[in-house]
């Protein structure tokens, strides 16, 4: 499954590529509880077709029924019309609880969108290009006159609004580097396949990757240490080692702590994850200091023992730490 940002924007670019109408929202603010986070995006094309979400559902009926009633002019709608200039616009959802119930937002929910009417097809297909090309880009949009800017990203970071400008920050698709093909990792491929993660799965061993199953990852058969240093991990990838052998995980481990990857983990015991951590400083010239990024026992602390609720585990620590929330717990046998 893709990023949904990047969704969203093709479907854009191939809008307005077309010579279609279409409306770009924003998720500017938040209140209170919120469906969705400040620098989610949807976009409405003027035939009524929409691609993301900015409320999970609550306000989206609403906000087609505006847009579409700007284009065909119906009488007893509240319409949206495109400011002189290109100035985009703000609406606001959620502003008193008569609103909030009938928008079905949670209790105290307000959100704030920025509408920008017919974004710029080319600066569309700029930014889809450099996204499709593993670039991380800075929008910015002028709140004034609507011009957008684009320019490079060091790094992820959240949406900045401010009296003059709306900036939000687009990046490739995040992924996903698995180390062993066993059964753990079948159930964690798929659910990060279902979080919108490019998956990769390494294993030398035959007899594990001649078995696996799971469609829409890419397999490798090299030794982990070549795979992880030609995945070449950056700040929206993530490695975990799941195949209990030192032999393969220690390797591939210390090979991605010398990227950037946002989270680095790996299944065992605490007993065998200070034993490794022993190794590592004792043979591999490691510090305690240059290990503080290596997680393990992988996964937050819910009782599972199964592969699958440990799957689960580790997929939740992962979010966790992608979305810049401490994981409450840690470990897994």
């Amino acid at each position: 499954m893709e990023n949904l940002d990047l969704t969203v924007l093709r479907a854009l670019r191939d809008w307005r590529g077309a010579g279609q109408h279409a409306l770009m929202a924003t998720v500017a603010r938040t209140w209170g509880s919120s469906p969705r986070p400040a620098g989610s995006i949807m976009g409405l094309c003027e035939s009524g077709a929409v691609v993301g979400s900015v409320s999970g559902g609550c306000i989206e009926d609403d906000l087609i029924a505006r847009y579409t009633q700007t284009r065909a002019q119906r009488a007893g709608v509240d319409a949206l019309r495109p400011a002189p200039g290109g100035a985009p616009q703000f609406l606001k959802y959620g502003v008193n609880a008569d609103e909030a119930q009938r928008f079905r937002l949670p209790c105290g929910g307000t959100l704030e969108l920025l509408l920008e009417f017919d974004p710029d097809a080319a600066q569309l297909a700029e930014l889809m290009a450099a996204l499709e090309g593993g670039r991380l880009l800075r929008r910015a949009v002028n709140l004034v006159n609507g011009a957008v800017t684009l320019r490079p990203a060091a790094g992820p970071d959240r949406l900045t609004l401010s009296a003059t400008e709306l900036t939000n920050i687009f990046g490739p698709q995040y992924r996903m580097l698995i180390i062993g093909a066993g059964q753990m990792s079948e159930y964690l491929a798929s659910m990060a396949l279902s979080c919108a993660f490019a998956v990769t799965v390494c294993d030398p061993r035959e007899e594990y990757w001649s078995a696996w199953s799971v469609t829409g990852t890419r397999l490798l058969t090299e030794m982990p240490d070549d795979a992880v240093a030609a995945f070449a991990p950056d700040r929206r990838s993530c490695v975990i080692a799941l195949t209990h052998d030192p032999k393969l995980d220690d390797l591939a481990l210390l090979e991605a702590l010398r990227g950037d990857a946002f989270y680095i983990g790996v299944i065992g015991s605490r007993r065998n994850n200070a034993a490794r951590r022993q190794r590592m400083i004792q043979y591999f010239a490691q510090t305690e200091k240059s290990l503080e990024r290596l997680r393990g026992p992988v996964g937050i602390a819910i009782g599972s023992k199964t592969p699958p609720e440990i799957a689960v585990s580790i997929m939740a620590e992962v979010l966790a730490v992608k979305n810049g929330v401490p994981p409450h717990g840690a470990g897994n046998p």
